[in-house]
């Protein structure tokens, strides 16, 4: 599988192509872990294109995705293609969402999640991150601030100092996020 889904995304990909690699990957054992280990390819673009791949296939197939769950959670902090990082980033937003899978929640309970909280951190004050990564990082800690009750006011902080240094955009989601976080 896997040296044929490099062959397939050495090229450029349609939307259509990554929809039709994610439901073979999520269908073939295995196949989800050597998509995430292919998120991390030396060459960025293939790299990129697996995370795009990884993305549809939670997002088309949660299921699928569940038996690769602590993989992905172990590999998160490693990965340093920012390409990738806006795929694993909004992965991560999406698997803490209250409305994920029972099944994902549960897992999400009982994993040591203090590195993904670490990370999330980091790249949301790291200003060469770009502002679709941040964005999806605000997402994730509002999301795992249920777990950890320290993350809101934390999170706050971070985001007093931040909003007067990122874009339109960025204040957009803050207020999003304070407003989420006000309802807890």
């Amino acid at each position: 599988m896997k040296d044929q889904l490099i062959a397939d995304i050495k090229t450029t990909l349609a939307k259509t192509k990554v929809d039709q690699l994610a439901q073979i990957a999520a269908k073939q054992a295995n196949a989800v872990k050597e998509v995430i280990d292919l998120t991390f390819h030396e060459e960025e673009q293939i790299g990129f294109r697996a995370a795009w791949i990884l993305e549809n296939i939670y997002v088309n197939n949660p299921s699928a995705f569940l038996p690769y769950l602590t993989h992905f959670f172990a590999n998160f902090s490693r990965q340093d293609n920012l390409s990738a990082r806006r795929h694993f980033s909004k992965i991560l937003a999406l698997l803490t969402k209250k409305n994920a899978l029972p099944e994902i929640r549960e897992v999400i309970n009982h994993y040591q999640t203090d590195e993904l909280v670490e990370t999330a951190f980091a790249w949301l004050i790291d200003e060469n991150v770009p502002v679709a990564i941040k964005s999806h990082c605000l997402n994730i800690l509002a999301n795992l601030s249920i777990k950890h009750p320290w993350i809101k006011n934390e999170l706050i902080e971070t985001m007093d100092y931040l909003v007067d240094k990122e874009s339109v955009a960025f204040f957009a989601k803050v207020k999003q996020i304070r407003k989420q976080l006000k309802s807890r």
